[in-house]
């Protein structure tokens, strides 16, 4: 398949299998009690057994987890594999009785509750899950689910990441950083390996990019089992869906994506990792425009997108959450004496929902939220160390924003809200 399967740790290298890279992700933890995929039809397979890490597993695996953040290992592969048909995501915890309702629709043959989110990673937004490792494997490639030291890695606090994800957000020490603040955690990749895949031709984007236990989901403050995946074994997925479709109907914050061939400008769902920046920022429906862009449901926009006036910019269309974070540090900028180190008619917006770089396969901007401003232009393009004064790079990040300069691939005309600050 002329893919490799390697563990975190960029020369350990398994020859004869399907390419699998593990990374952390940010999906939450799954529902209490709820230890793997709940099958309609044919029973639980795969929920995680209470054997330690060294029993049914491979010998020669090792951890660099932290072990508060360490779940029960998963146990050897129990068939069967899982296709994962549908992607149904929320803002909020899915309620138990809806969960138990889907289940019951006919064609629905498996399902997993997850946590699901997008995470800013310099200048990239991953979408990350948090979930039992034996629940979530069935959905993934053979070659994956079958790779014992994966699941055992996860299931020991390190990540998964998909081999699609760029290696520069991983650091030389496989060590990732989950979130744009300077205190996002940093967890240890402990495999590479194809994740949850749409199917061929729909995207180069994996459904997943990064995977996590629910322990790790905890500490990185994702919303809690707002996810699921679903398999409809021979039934076809849209028939499902439009069920689905129906029992969601009166939740307008929750949506249902075909990851199967017959995907069609589906209405997606947007949710940011973080608790406190996501609370403030609201979540939205999207779906698809041209040339890159998105569209945002209007009644989200008309709830969060505000025009109002801040210092040295004069009117700014941001979201009403991040406006009194920018006002407060334009001010504190002009009283240091700094207004000239920003330049007014060099600014390239705050709200602009696109994907990054005009390219799904990116992810989404956090312009698109409304919580990200671009500042003196020109002299501060991509991959350069920019001319953006540090003194106002300092005040900007007081008032609770991430510096694009920061990052690997740099970006200095960039500031991003990582954190709420309210002016007092």
């Amino acid at each position: 398949m002329g893919e490799q399967l390697r563990r975190g740790g960029r020369r350990a290298r398994f020859g004869g299998l399907a390419g699998i890279v593990v990374l952390s992700s940010l999906l939450t933890a799954c529902e209490k009690g709820t230890a793997g995929p709940l099958g309609a039809d044919d029973g639980t397979p795969g929920t995680s057994s209470s054997r330690s890490a060294s029993q049914g597993s491979d010998s020669t695996t090792r951890t660099s987890g932290d072990a508060s953040y360490a779940v029960d290992a998963p146990g050897r592969f129990k068939p069967p594999l899982r296709t994962a048909d549908l992607l149904v995501t929320a803002s909020h915890t899915l309620p138990d009785p809806l969960v138990t309702r889907i289940r019951r629709i006919q064609g629905v043959r498996a399902l997993v509750p997850f946590s699901y989110a997008a995470a800013s990673v310099d200048g990239r937004t991953l979408t990350v899950a948090a979930a039992d490792p034996a629940a979530f494997r069935v959905f993934t490639p053979d070659a994956t689910a079958q790779a014992q030291f994966v699941w055992d890695r996860l299931a020991g606090g390190e990540a998964a990441v998909d081999v699609t994800t760029p290696k520069k957000l991983v650091d030389a020490k496989d060590m990732v950083r989950l979130g744009s603040r300077d205190d996002s955690p940093l967890v240890h990749v402990g495999a590479y390996a194809p994740l949850v895949q749409r199917a061929a031709g729909l995207s180069t984007r994996p459904v997943v990019q990064v995977v996590v236990n629910p322990k790790r989901g905890e500490q990185l403050g994702l919303p809690t089992r707002n996810a699921l995946l679903i398999s409809t074994g021979s039934r076809t997925p849209s028939l499902v869906k439009k069920q689905i479709d129906k029992l969601l109907a009166g939740d307008r914050a929750g949506s249902v994506q075909l990851l199967a061939r017959e995907f069609d400008n589906a209405l997606q769902t947007a949710v940011l990792a973080g608790t406190s920046v996501s609370d403030a920022i609201g979540t939205f429906s999207y779906t698809n425009g041209p040339d890159g862009t998105i569209k945002p449901d209007q009644r989200w926009v008309d709830a969060y997108i505000r025009t109002e006036s801040v210092p040295l910019l004069g009117d700014v269309t941001c979201n009403k959450a991040f406006i009194p974070q920018l006002r407060a540090a334009l001010t504190e900028i002009v009283q240091a004496g700094l207004a000239s180190s920003i330049h007014p008619d060099e600014y390239a917006g705050c709200y602009y929902p696109r994907y990054i770089g005009r390219s799904a396969a990116n992810g989404l901007s956090l312009h698109s939220w409304g919580i990200a401003v671009d500042l003196n232009v020109p002299g501060n393009q991509r991959g350069t160390s920019g001319e953006m004064d540090r003194r106002v790079v300092a005040i900007m990040k007081k008032w609770g924003m991430a510096w694009g300069g920061d990052w690997n691939y740099t970006d200095p005309m960039h500031f991003e809200m990582n954190r709420v600050v309210r002016p007092g």
